[in-house]
Order: C-alpha cells, then structure tokens, then sequence
C-alpha cells in the first residue's frame, strides 16, 4: 500500500497528483508559515493593546455607540463565505478540475473581499460622524490600530488574487503558480481566524466591558 507523502509544514497541500509541484513548494510553504505565524504574534500583541484600552474612552464614545452589529454581522458572513470559495479553488487545483473553474473561484473571492472592505469602510465613516476616531481616546486608538490592519490584510489579499488570476490566465498552472495558489489560500484562511478573533474580543468583548 502507497503510503501518504508527508510534509513539513500543516495544513494545505498539492497532493499525489501533482507530486513535483508539492515538493518543490515545501520549503516555500514551510517558510510562509513562519510568516503567518510571525503576523499572529503582531496581532496578538494588537489584541493586548486593545483589551487593557477597553476603558480608556476618555468621555469619548464607547463601543455601545460606536459599533453597528448588524454591519458586522454581515462582514463575518462574507468574510466566511470567502473562505469557503477560496477552498473550493484549491479543491479544484488538488483535482485536477479545469483552470477556469479557479479563476472563477478566486473572481467569486475577490468580489467578496471587496465586499467586506466596503462595509468596513462604511463603519469606519459612521464612527468618524459620531466622533470615533482615532485620536479620541486610548480605546479608539486601539481599536484602530487593530481592526484596520486586519482590512488591510484583506486588500493585500484582493490584490494577490487579482495578480495570480491574471497569472493563471496567462501561464497556466505552473509548479510555481500552484504553489502561490497554495500560499494564498493559507493566507486567506489565516484572515478569518484573525476576524473570529476581532469579532470576538474587540467587538463582543468591547460591548461586554465597555
């Protein structure tokens, strides 16, 4: 019995069908994590900042007045739903599925990950109208040194899909094309579990404490 081939890093991988591809991207992927891993600490130490200025307000307003759950609530599902689609583009890269099939995966990401920054940007303008902005208070500060570095990510991550989709039109799925296909879809992933914990700790932990 064939045994599975193993890998030195978690998580995504290219497979048995495209054995060449998956080993000449471990070492990248491996050092991809590192990077994704190095970002996590970042933004914890963001999340640090952010819950012990959950009280700074300053007579300024607070997350009652500021934060718009239905907004967030359809930024989560959005975000979340990206993720799915990003999936659904490696599964077809994995299955040897058509190339056209993750284009369209990555076009139907994109779309959404416009979307989510276009809701967030709509928040950041309603807290600024309300006066939520940053040089307000320590809590406002924090909030916006965390959250919008998590949007910015996002829009790094638009312009990465834009750039391989083209790439994937015009070269093919190269062995070097389905490993940054690989390392995107890491990348994706690893937004959202930095939203789950945005929501969670800045946003229901500021309507919590706050």
């Amino acid at each position: 019995m064939k045994r599975a081939p193993t890998h030195s890093y978690p998580g995504l991988n290219l497979g048995r069908r495209h054995p060449e591809a998956d080993k000449a991207s471990e070492v990248v992927t491996f050092g991809f994590w590192v990077f994704l891993m190095s970002d996590l600490v970042y933004f914890g130490l963001m999340f640090a900042i952010y819950i012990t200025m959950i009280d700074a307000q300053a007579g300024g307003p607070g997350p009652h007045e500021l934060f718009n759950l239905k907004s967030i609530f359809a930024q989560t599902l959005i975000l979340l739903t990206s993720s799915l689609t990003v999936g659904l583009a490696m599964l077809a890269l994995k299955y040897n599925l058509p190339r056209s099939r993750i284009v369209m995966w990555f076009g139907v990401t994109l779309v959404l990950g416009l979307s989510f920054l276009v809701l967030e940007m709509s928040d950041f303008m309603a807290m600024a109208e309300k006066g939520g902005i940053p040089q307000r208070s320590g809590f406002l500060s924090a909030f916006y040194g965390l959250v919008p570095l998590h949007g910015l990510h996002v829009a790094a991550g638009c312009i990465w899909l834009i750039v391989l989709g083209i790439q994937l039109r015009v070269f093919g799925l190269t062995d070097l094309l389905m490993s940054r296909v690989v390392r995107l879809a890491l990348f994706w992933h690893f937004l959202d579990l930095i939203w789950i914990g945005i929501i969670t700790i800045v946003y229901f932990g500021g309507l919590a404490y706050g």
